[in-house]
C-alpha cells in the first residue's frame, strides 16, 4: 500500500502515510510472534528498508483526520486504508497495493494503480 513514483518532487522516493513505519514494525512483530520470521531476518529486512527512499507525509492531525473521514465513509474504508488512498490523491501520485478493497476505491476516486511492470 505504498505510493511509489518515478519522480516525486524532482526525486525517486517511495510516498507513505505517516503511519506506514508503525505498520511495518507490527507487521514484522506478528511475523515473528507466529514463527514466520526471525529476528536476523527482520534485522537484514530494516536495513534493505533504510536503504529506499521513502518519504512520510507530514500532513497535520486537524487535516489528516478531515481528509480521511469522508474518504473512509464514502469507500468504506478503515482510516488506515483511507489515509493511503487520501495522500494518492493529495500527491496525484498511483497507488500500489494487493488489498482488493483499497484497489476498488482508488479506481472509483480516479486515483490509478502501481504496476510494476507498467
Amino acid at each position: 500500500m505504498l505510493t511509489p513514483t518515478p519522480c516525486w518532487k524532482g526525486w525517486w522516493a517511495v510516498v507513505v502515510p505517516a503511519l506506514w513505519p508503525v505498520e511495518v514494525a507490527n507487521a514484522l512483530l506478528m511475523g515473528e510472534r507466529r514463527k514466520r520470521i526471525r529476528p536476523t531476518q527482520i534485522r537484514r529486512f530494516v536495513t534493505l528498508l533504510e536503504g529506499l527512499s521513502v518519504v512520510a507525509d507530514t500532513q497535520s492531525v486537524g487535516n489528516t483526520v478531515n481528509g480521511l473521514l469522508p474518504l473512509a465513509r464514502e469507500h468504506k474504508l478503515s482510516a488506515y486504508d483511507a489515509a493511503y488512498l487520501d495522500l494518492a490523491i493529495r500527491e496525484g501520485l498511483p497507488l500500489a497495493t494487493l488489498d482488493k478493497n483499497l484497489q476498488r476505491a482508488a479506481r472509483n476516486a480516479g486515483v490509478g494503480l502501481y504496476e510494476e511492470n507498467a
